[in-house]
């Protein structure tokens, strides 16, 4: 995979021994109309064709950013978000609820030119869709509180960024707080915990929390990936006795999936608070993907 970090590209003495082959982009536009389909759109060919534009539009207008994705994986989990969302809501316009989807699955990451520039482009491709807010009270009302407990002053800003990693989390098992130091990355995540943890306190009486898997009790488990070695985070075999050693991330992660552990489970973040690099973060792939399995040295998987 050329120009893929940590990868080396093949010297042209290895490369003359291989055939090229060619590959074909694959139909975004057919994909995502079959999958509208599948998560019970009527409209699902203007739809795909609207859905399709905007991402190739940003992809050339927005600023170029390391962390923006516009491939098939970005396509499948606003088609994925949008279904959840046709669900929850069978009789709403499915334009808004396109457009929901791809607010809440895009705007977290962008920066703030370039989120202005994507809802122009969401207004010019949706006329005539008025976009509303879905604000839940009761989260903002307890981060606010959450906030002021800890010494620390409510912004509008600073809380609106703590509900879209909320809303992220909704969707994605996997999330990346980016930003430089001292910018809240740790504070957002905190908030967030505790202000989930607070409000399953008060409402673990409520029936319509009862069916939210997301506002439970909270722990943070917190490591850094670069001040070990591989062999200490993944775990690893000693060459002479061919005995397994458990690496703090298998450990933790074994803790967590144990079904000893007493009902009803309380909800675990595993923080990698560090540098991202391709060394460490390609064994997480298998657990970030669909398969969630984290696959070990020693041939164990842990789901």
């Amino acid at each position: 995979n050329p120009g893929y970090a940590g990868r080396t590209e093949l010297p042209d003495n290895l490369k003359a021994l291989f055939r090229p082959i060619c590959m074909m982009i694959p139909d975004y536009r057919l994909i995502a109309e079959i999958m509208f389909y599948a998560e019970g759109f009527s409209d699902s060919k203007s739809l795909a064709q609207k859905m399709v534009q905007l991402y190739n539009l940003s992809s050339q207008q927005l600023s170029k950013q390391d962390h923006y994705d516009f491939g098939m994986r970005a396509v499948k989990s606003i088609l994925v978000m949008a279904g959840s969302l046709k669900r929850s809501d069978p009789d709403a316009e499915e334009d808004m609820l396109l457009i929901r989807a791809m607010r809440d699955a895009n705007v977290p990451k962008f920066l703030r030119d370039d989120t202005t520039l994507f809802m122009a482009l969401v207004q010019d491709l949706f006329p005539t869709v008025n976009i509303k807010e879905v604000i839940n009270e009761s989260l903002v009302q307890a981060l606010g509180w959450c906030l002021e407990n800890t010494g620390k002053q409510v912004v509008g800003s600073f809380v609106e960024k703590i509900m879209q990693l909320y809303e992220t989390m909704v969707v994605r098992h996997g999330v990346m707080l980016v930003g430089a130091s001292l910018s809240g990355k740790t504070t957002t995540a905190v908030a967030l915990r505790d202000a989930l943890t607070k409000l399953k306190k008060e409402t673990e009486d409520q029936e319509s929390i009862a069916g939210n898997r997301f506002i439970n009790k909270t722990t943070i488990h917190r490591l850094n990936p670069k001040s070990i070695s591989m062999g200490e985070m993944y775990g690893d075999i000693n060459p002479i006795t061919r005995e397994w050693t458990d690496g703090v991330l298998s450990n933790i992660a074994r803790l967590l999936v144990d079904p000893t552990r007493s009902p009803p489970p309380d909800r675990h973040w595993i923080c990698f608070d560090g540098p991202v690099d391709a060394i460490w973060i390609e064994n997480m792939n298998t657990v970030l993907d669909d398969n969630k399995l984290l696959c070990l040295v020693n041939g164990e998987r842990i789901k």
